[in-house]
């Protein structure tokens, strides 16, 4: 299984619509998912055209873009959970790193996200691509295609996961 990574789209304060790449990029994967930060859910059409979609909202989903609450959309919510080959993947916006125990640690989070452990989390929120593992946990941000880096509006990038026997292999991907 091929899943591809996407957060901090920002849509349409980064710009009007995503990059031609990114539908190219991710052709041919089986899910993509969205890290939050949509700025508006019609982000979530244009990418099922390519495949389905999980996504969750972002802190910018409810202060950006003329609104002060998250768009309506039930197909948003604050954090879900993929269960793939025996793997449990967590979607969240914002899983702060590093840790400042004992207030914030890796437990505390997973559990108020995700009721129990997973083995892979895809967060958004820094705009930053990276791939990390924690405390056995492998912690995936595919950056932002649109406004990497908080920096200016350019190609950012996008992330991957592939699935197979039961082992994930995580990836990141310089749109050009």
């Amino acid at each position: 299984m091929r899943i591809g990574l996407i957060s901090d789209t920002h849509i349409p304060t980064a710009m009007k619509h995503l990059w031609p790449q990114v539908y190219d990029t991710f052709r041919g994967v089986d899910l993509i998912m969205h890290g939050g930060d949509l700025m508006v859910p019609e982000v979530i059409d244009w990418l099922e055209e390519i495949a389905p979609v999980m996504a969750v909202h972002g802190n910018g989903d409810y202060t950006g873009y003329e609104r002060s609450i998250p768009p309506q959309d039930p197909r948003l919510s604050e954090a879900k959970v993929l269960a793939v080959e025996g793997l449990r993947i967590g979607l969240v916006h914002d899983f702060q790193l590093p840790e400042v125990p004992p207030l914030r640690t890796v437990e505390s989070q997973v559990k108020h996200y995700f009721g129990r452990p997973v083995d892979v989390i895809v967060r958004g929120s820094t705009h930053r691509a990276e791939i990390l593992t924690v405390k056995n946990v492998l912690i995936v941000n595919p950056g932002s295609p649109t406004f990497p880096n908080h920096a200016n509006t350019r190609l950012g990038t996008v992330g991957f996961l592939d699935i197979a026997d039961g082992r994930v292999d995580a990836s990141l991907l310089q749109l050009v």
